[in-house]
């Protein structure tokens, strides 16, 4: 008999949804769970939203092992055998099993060349880490102004830090949001005590007095900083799949179901999973938390025999200061967009168009609305100004 019913590798929040999704399906199969982190499953919004606004650190926790699982933290899977059913972890043990997962998620881009101390920010230790720096004036400069780095920039500023954010784009979101709203979002963080630092390239992060740091950009600007947080995005970890052999494209790739090429005992989801977007058509890889989420649901309940396609399509959020939004689809500033705002830049829908017809949306503090928004871009019928103002309703 196999050590594992179904073995998952990664401790995220995609391993978590797996574990729920076979229970809802088999409450007694052996779950083996093995996460290189030190810590059980958690949710990691808060790290960059509401740890930093006083909510309680113990209400990130998901209580993963209440599933009946058997959770090994700290403890890397470092190769597979398919033919075997086994995996070896990094401490030389080998695991059998009925079914693998790889839940293994994305490690974060990092600078050439920069101390080994820069933060790039993902885990519940880089949220410790980073808030041990956090005191009235503290010098923090943040790197990156797309996800991660708008909402960190945005709570320590909240903390009374003095931050720094540097960007190679022309404005924070700016692949996201339209041109005069990516501005708006410049001029309201500077209104907030943000340096905001546009068009720039980090070309060296040194030293700077004994525990500092000195950030120079491609343009000659010299920044001293306390801490340095780097939010550039991750790379989807595919390496363990690519010594098996399995598909990989820019993650692993899936089919509908979460197989990988087709094997009915290997799995794929989540951040690392290439998976087919049924709404909009091809393939995506999805970084975000409710694709996590529900991706490893769905995917734990096909090993657990659901059989159900995953034709769920994700949605995303953030909060910058007072702004939120809601997004969904294709939210690519290249595209043509249809916009209606009951507030310039303060309350609107944009609607991202390819041939006139809906291919994601942006609920700016419009909520409560991304069923509907989903709704219109499957339906596929050409936006009009009326529908819009209809999702501010």
């Amino acid at each position: 008999m196999a050590d594992y019913k179904y073995l998952i590798v990664g401790g995220g929040l995609s391993g978590d949804g797996a574990c729920r999704g076979i229970r809802e399906h088999d409450p007694d199969g052996s779950i083996g769970l093995f996460a290189e982190e030190q810590h059980e499953p958690y949710a990691r919004p808060p790290l960059t939203k509401s740890l930093w606004k006083g909510k309680d650190e113990n209400t990130i926790w998901k209580e993963t092992t209440k599933l009946g699982v058997d959770l090994r933290t700290g403890t890397k899977i470092a190769s597979l055998d398919l033919d075997a059913h086994t995996a070896t972890d990094d401490t030389g043990e080998t695991h059998s099993y009925e079914q693998v997962l790889l839940a293994t998620g994305g490690t974060p881009r990092r600078l050439p060349s920069a101390p080994d101390d820069v933060i790039y920010y993902r885990t519940v230790d880089h949220y410790h880490r980073l808030r041990a720096h956090v005191r009235d004036g503290a010098r923090v400069t943040v790197i990156g102004g797309g996800f991660i780095g708008s909402e960190i920039a945005a709570a320590l500023a909240m903390n009374d830090c003095t931050v720094t954010i540097v960007f190679p784009g022309a404005g924070i979101g700016a692949k996201l949001f339209p041109s005069h709203l990516s501005s708006f979002v410049n001029e309201y963080y500077r209104d907030k005590g943000v340096n905001v630092l546009p068009g720039e390239e980090v070309a060296e992060i040194g030293r700077a007095g004994d525990a500092g740091f000195r950030v120079v950009t491609a343009g000659g600007r010299s920044i001293d900083a306390d801490a340095v947080v780097a939010g550039l995005g991750i790379e989807p970890r595919t390496e363990l799949a690519e010594a098996a052999g399995l598909s990989v494209d820019d993650g692993v790739v899936v089919d509908e179901y979460g197989h990988v090429d087709g094997r009915d005992d290997v799995f794929a989801a989540g951040d690392v999973a290439r998976f087919p977007a049924a709404l909009l058509g091809g393939t995506r890889r999805v970084e975000h938390v409710n694709h996590a989420t529900t991706h490893g649901r769905y995917v734990g309940a096909n090993m657990a025999g659901a059989d159900t396609p995953y034709d769920y399509f994700p949605y995303f959020y953030s909060d910058l200061f007072d702004l939120g939004y809601e997004a969904i689809g294709d939210v690519d500033s290249r595209l043509q967009t249809v916009e209606e705002w009951a507030e310039p830049n303060r309350k609107g829908v944009v609607c991202y168009v390819e041939d006139g017809k809906p291919r994601g949306f942006l609920l700016w503090d419009v909520w409560d609305k991304v069923d509907a928004a989903r709704n219109l871009i499957g339906a596929g019928e050409p936006i009009t100004s009326e529908t819009i103002r209809g999702l501010m309703e």
